[in-house]
């Protein structure tokens, strides 16, 4: 899982996590313990959080800072953003709340947060701001943000990376999936999963990534490189519980790149680990879920068997 100063919370247990290395940079990210409560909705991992907040934590907070939300709003994201992007978090953007914070809607993985930015730019407080009736001043905002479906360039840029087909290449519905080879979520999903691939109703586009286990990533090289990567792909899934698939001793760099690229795009998505599902939903609209669906998020993915 991602490892900061401070513990953050984590992803479902469904969902198989990358470890990340920690923050090194100069300035310092501080993650007090703010009694977080994050819940589960039935589609979507859901944004409440709880409003215990200790009252002398916030007017500390809120009492250092100086700059008006006006003030803010021209304002470049200083530095300790990118350091805080660099090591997997999405910045979103900008949310506008009183008390002259400057606050920001990120994402760990899939788990959405708010972060504040101290006045002197060099730290930031993951948590929730509230006024004196325990309201949530960000709560709409970050909601709206996370949830914001994805562009249509996204769809292109998954149909532009190195997956691997699962199913009818006619089906009328594509999902695809961010699979590790050593991910026995990911062989769960894929069990699950067949009800709809053999009906022929959907096709699975495994984009494959290396980043849960030392020899994952010559794993995912032995299916990409295979002569058919399809064939090589069933069989790592049919002998999941025996270890799957054989690693090879050398991948070459042309394959390396490849599951670099995949890797990179994941993250860019705001994937902590695997499966990480990208879909269209009813409207068209790209949308994605992180971890194993339950059968219900099932019929929501992948429609009606």
């Amino acid at each position: 899982m991602y490892r900061f100063s401070s513990p953050l919370p984590t992803l479902s247990d469904s969902h198989h996590r990358i470890k990340t290395p920690s923050l090194t940079a100069k300035a310092a990210i501080r993650f007090p313990s703010l009694g977080l409560v994050w819940r589960k909705h039935p589609h979507r991992q859901a944004l409440r959080r709880s409003s215990a907040i200790p009252a002398l934590f916030l007017a500390l907070v809120i009492g250092a800072v100086m700059a008006t939300g006006a003030e803010a709003e021209d304002k470049p994201y200083p530095e300790i953003l990118k350091t805080i992007e660099q090591q997997g978090i999405r910045i979103l953007g900008e949310m506008q709340v009183p008390g002259g914070l400057r606050a920001f809607a990120a994402k760990a993985g899939a788990q959405p947060l708010a972060i504040y930015l101290t006045p002197d730019n060099q730290h930031v407080v993951v948590g929730t701001l509230v006024d004196a009736y325990g309201q949530d001043m960000a709560e709409d905002q970050l909601k709206k943000m996370v949830e914001q479906p994805l562009s249509e360039a996204t769809w292109t840029k998954l149909e532009a990376a190195t997956w691997v087909r699962d199913g009818n290449p006619n089906a009328p519905r594509v999902i695809y999936t961010f699979t590790d080879p050593n991910c026995p979520y990911c062989n769960r999903f894929w069990l699950a999963a067949r009800p709809w691939i053999e009906s022929g109703k959907v096709q699975l586009r495994h984009v494959m990534v290396g980043v849960i286990r030392q020899d994952s990533p010559a794993k995912a090289a032995a299916i990409l490189q295979a002569k058919s990567p399809e064939d090589a792909r069933m069989e790592n899934e049919r002998k999941h519980a025996d270890g799957g698939i054989a690693p090879l001793d050398r991948v070459d760099d042309h394959t390396t790149r490849q599951l670099e690229r995949n890797a990179a795009l994941m993250t860019e998505l705001g994937f902590g680990g695997t499966p990480a599902i990208v879909f269209k939903g009813a409207d068209g609209t790209v949308d994605t879920f992180p971890g194993l669906p339950s059968d219900a998020q099932m019929e929501v993915l992948l429609g009606p068997k």
